[in-house]
């Protein structure tokens, strides 16, 4: 019994003499002039079996461009809008991904022949973020001024279902916020089961989608949020980057705000979660690129590659063959893309 109880003090001993892993991450290569204008979107197509994971990046240039993951060479632009580009989104298979546009319409094409698949139209100002389904069904695209989320199937590319936003009901004179339900993001839950979306107001509304039912509102933002993105280890965890400058931390499914962390000087217009769960990107109008560490609650790095505002951060999701380390991507208003591993 006394050997034992050596051998297991002299195990603890060993592990507090371990150095702690730090996370952190690299700056491994920038394109300046990306695109001719304002780079606002940016999203990580999966691998297939035939090609790498490409980075898809939307400008206000009206383009679409993707990229090789670790040269940043880029592999092709895509034409089709009339208006800049406000939002990317990628297809779980990689087969397919879509783009959306200030021309109020959303272009679903094949990712490695940029042939046009579907035309999705909605009207003028009711096109924003947008995001997948995890099993890759539905896709749903935040609807700006409807004060909706718009569900369409993809394999008829037909609008199955919206899920409206509740307006205040008797607005007052001095009440600023009551016209302030536009949605500008979403985000699905990792099993599919929750959407979540982020409006003007700071409100972020909880639908169970199998169900077309509002759950609960999320309050802890006083200003447009922009952002959002589930945990890919905990379905309940939600992040919210906001114009206050603050990423919050909820409980979808219990209602409760979690924890606010707080950093940047300015806006917070982008947040993403790495894909071992333990920290989040996010991007902002201060011009910076922050790495935190969710189990301190803080910002643990600081990237100043760009020279203006961090429209998007992105990690790229695991899978390929020969991939190694982990990456992330962010874009700007400066017109370029940076690349940055992570580790």
């Amino acid at each position: 019994f006394a050997s034992s109880c050596s051998l297991e003090e002299n195990t603890v001993k060993e592990e507090k003499q371990k150095p702690k892993k730090r996370m952190k991450f690299a700056g491994l290569k920038s394109i300046e002039n990306a695109h001719e204008d304002s780079v606002w979107a940016a999203t990580w197509v999966p691998a297939t079996e035939d090609r790498p994971a490409l980075l898809l990046t939307g400008s206000l240039d009206e383009t679409v461009k993707l990229w090789r993951p670790d040269e940043l060479d880029l592999v092709r632009t895509n034409t089709g809008h009339s208006l800049g580009v406000a939002a990317v989104a990628a297809h779980p298979s990689g087969i397919i991904a879509a783009s959306s546009s200030l021309d109020s319409f959303v272009r679903v094409f094949d990712v490695d022949t940029n042939a046009t698949i579907a035309v999705l139209e909605a009207p003028p100002s009711e096109v924003w973020g947008m995001q997948f389904e995890p099993k890759g069904t539905i896709l749903a695209v935040a609807g700006g001024s409807s004060a909706s989320v718009k569900l369409w199937d993809t394999a008829s590319w037909r609008l199955i279902s919206t899920l409206s936003i509740p307006r205040p009901e008797a607005p007052k004179p001095s009440d600023k916020t009551s016209s302030k339900k536009f949605v500008l993001s979403v985000a699905w839950s990792p099993n599919g089961k929750l959407l979540a979306c982020g409006s003007m107001d700071g409100t972020i509304c909880v639908f169970d989608v199998d169900r077309s039912k509002l759950l609960h509102q999320l309050e802890g933002h006083n200003m447009p949020v922009r952002s959002l993105v589930f945990s890919p280890v905990d379905p309940r965890i939600l992040f919210s980057g906001s114009d206050d400058g603050h990423v919050n931390m909820h409980d979808a499914e219990g209602k409760t705000l979690l924890g606010s962390m707080s950093g940047h000087t300015s806006w917070v217009l982008s947040v993403d979660a790495s894909p071992d769960g333990g920290a989040i990107a996010t991007g902002s109008s201060d011009r910076t690129v922050r790495l935190w560490d969710l189990k301190m609650r803080a910002a643990i790095q600081t990237m100043s590659n760009h020279n203006d505002q961090v429209w998007s951060v992105a990690f790229r999701p695991p899978g390929g063959t020969g991939v190694r380390a982990g990456r992330l991507a962010s874009v700007s208003d400066d017109k370029s893309v940076s690349l940055y591993d992570y580790s």
